[in-house]
């Protein structure tokens, strides 16, 4: 399944711990599609899915926003 996260207008860290909680109540193999506009996310949240065993599979910048889309791996 694929899924939206808008995490517009939140400053950091919040974007990183809004894509935490949500990717805790989905299952191995969703997709999660980040949006943000903090530009620190772009970095943030790629870093917590390595550490955290998730795929980040695109990441692009649009009028002004971050959007990232996210493989939820099978890491708790």
């Amino acid at each position: 399944m694929k899924y939206t996260l808008d995490a517009r207008r939140l400053l950091c860290p919040m974007p990183v711990i809004r894509t935490q909680d949500r990717i805790a109540a989905l299952q191995p193999g969703d997709i999660l599609e980040v949006v943000a506009t903090d530009p620190g996310a772009i970095n943030d949240i790629p870093a917590w899915c390595r550490i955290n065993g998730h795929k980040v599979l695109a990441t692009r910048e649009e009028r002004g926003e971050v959007v990232l889309e996210i493989e939820v791996g099978d890491e708790p």
